[in-house]
């Protein structure tokens, strides 16, 4: 046990409740033999074979892994439950003896929270955001009471759609002894960073996050609760062991595969956010449209109730949240499909162009899917346009690095990788090399107009130079000075290595120079400097020829 395992165990053992802290939690034969049998004989199954007739993993490790690169977070500060409501009940029932303990929630918020109090018999004690639902951390922790062990923030808000304050909720954080959960179910639509960063080493905060709304599994009841590693502990040994079915775990991992597919979907949301807002701030009815972080819209209505009538009648459904504290007159919209949202501003009287859905990709772009034994992925490319780099491969300096190259070479690009990270990270750094090449080659096409020869001077504090030439030789050349076996969570043989097989599906000649006294920067300045060059050997001029005296490559 480490020493930081050592320190929030003690953190957080005397906020349990006294019949928590000693509780021997239920296990099962599998759990205490760890090895892969041949036949199971210890749970009293139907032997006879179909799909579901064998228990679900209580501890859902394939989910976990590949929750754990998207959300950037170490698997054992994953908890998975039914739904976001398991851990929200759990948390009461770990820290919250009934009839003795009060909690803190700033209103208008969700209203699972209040329900599992009551449950749960804790007191609620509710603290009123500002009149544009901001948080003021002051106001709320002058409402805690010697007895409160638990405050809820929920960000974005639901129902008011906005970000709170990081600034605030780390005010809160500071300012109480107890449990501080935030509920991130909307962050995904948010242009914010998560607090589950920030989880493994604060551990009051737990991060509750959810599969149910941008990644469209709302009915497959998956919720997550990201928390320091003894809390997570707790939380899993205090659960019904088989919370999460086999078909919904398997359905899950394979809704995952497709991440891309979702952040287009996400994207499509976030545009069509802004045009609801827009065209129903237009409406004469309409007093207020609430700013939004979320996949809805918070509307103040003249007349809120002839507004819901009419969406009704025309077979739209729609939140009435008017008697939410500061929510009078008040409509929760969600943000549908373009069509979807054509039909409930056209029953509000708005006449304009309707919404579009996903953009079609044109020009020089590529996908590459890409499945083995050891990993899953998915890269994309635009080589015309950029925005910024959306990467996820479970080695947090490939990630860091990965970046670097859709920032520099300013293109838009897409790594996600699920591999076998636990055991090293060779498969996933050399797939993610081969995916890389595979989609850069492809968006290249017949390489008409392109510059073909790319070059970088040093860059940063370390010397890093990058030679290439994209005209279909191949070479590859590696002259790094390297000194220690790892850099962050990265092997440090596996630069190289990238780089090479990165050159070799790309088809170009690639030879990389570098030296300096930090490893970090010198392997920072290598994938700045090959980006540069990147950048410069496909840009593309005013003709269509090609950069050779053969007038081919």
């Amino acid at each position: 046990m480490t020493r930081k395992d050592t320190s929030s165990i003690s953190e957080i053992r005397p906020l349990l409740r006294e019949n928590i802290r000693n509780i021997v939690p239920y296990s099962t034969a599998r759990d205490d033999c760890k090895a892969k049998m041949d036949i199971y004989l210890d749970a009293n199954e139907n032997p006879f074979g179909t799909v579901v007739n064998r228990y679900p993993s209580p501890h859902q490790p394939g989910l976990k892994k590949m929750l754990s690169a998207l959300k950037k977070v170490p698997e054992a500060n994953i908890f998975l439950g039914n739904g976001s409501d398991e851990p929200i009940d759990l948390i009461f029932r770990l820290f919250c003896p009934p009839g003795k303990s009060s909690m803190v929630q700033a209103v208008p918020t969700y209203g699972m929270y209040s329900v599992a109090a009551a449950i749960n018999d804790v007191r609620v004690i509710d603290s009123p955001l500002d009149s544009d639902f901001g948080l003021d951390a002051g106001a709320l922790l002058s409402r805690v009471e010697p007895d409160t062990r638990v405050i809820f923030l929920c960000s974005p808000n639901n129902p008011s759609g906005n970000l709170l304050s990081r600034g605030e909720i780390m005010r809160i954080l500071e300012g109480f002894s107890g449990i501080v959960v935030v509920d991130e179910a909307y962050i995904d639509f948010a242009d914010a960073e998560s607090f589950s960063g920030l989880a493994g080493s604060c551990p009051r905060l737990v991060v509750l996050q959810t599969l149910s709304k941008a990644w469209g599994m709302a009915g497959l009841r998956i919720g997550l609760a990201i928390a320091d590693e003894y809390v997570v502990r707790v939380m899993s040994g205090v659960k019904y062991p088989y919370n999460i079915s086999v078909a919904d775990q398997d359905r899950a991992a394979e809704l995952l595969m497709d991440p891309l597919k979702v952040m287009d979907n996400v994207s499509v949301l976030v545009r069509e956010r802004g045009r609801l807002a827009s065209a129903l701030s237009s409406l004469p009815q309409v007093e207020k449209v609430y700013p939004s972080d979320a996949n809805f819209l918070l509307v103040r209505f003249s007349d809120k109730d002839k507004a819901f009538a009419d969406l009704f009648r025309n077979g739209i459904i729609v939140r009435d949240r008017s008697s939410a504290p500061g929510c009078a007159g008040c409509l929760r919209i969600t943000v549908g499909t373009p069509e979807e949202n054509d039909r409930v501003l056209g029953v509000l009287g708005w006449s304009g162009a309707p919404g579009t859905g996903p953009s079609v990709q044109g020009g020089r772009t590529a996908s590459v899917f890409r499945k083995t034994r050891e990993t899953a992925l998915c890269v994309r490319l635009d080589l015309d346009s950029f925005r910024p780099p959306r990467v996820a491969t479970g080695v947090e300096f490939f990630n860091h690095m990965l970046e670097q190259i859709g920032y520099h070479a300013g293109i838009a690009l897409d790594v996600i990788c699920y591999g076998d990270t636990g055991t090293d990270d060779h498969h996933t750094v050399e797939d993610v090399a081969i995916g890389l090449g595979d989609c850069l080659r492809s968006a290249l096409g017949d390489k008409s107009g392109i510059g073909r020869y790319g070059f970088s001077l040093p860059m940063d504090e370390a010397e890093a130079t990058v030679l290439m030439d994209i005209g279909g030789r191949i070479d590859f050349l590696w002259d790094v000075d390297l000194k220690c076996d790892r850099v962050g969570d990265m092997s440090a043989q596996m630069f190289p290595h990238f780089f090479k097989s990165l050159a070799e599906h790309l088809q170009c000649n690639l030879h990389i120079r570098a030296a300096g006294e930090n490893d970090h920067h010198v392997a920072e300045g290598v994938f700045k400097a090959f980006a540069r060059a990147l950048k410069q050997a496909v840009e593309k001029g005013p003709g269509t020829s090609v950069p050779s005296s053969k007038g081919m490559l």
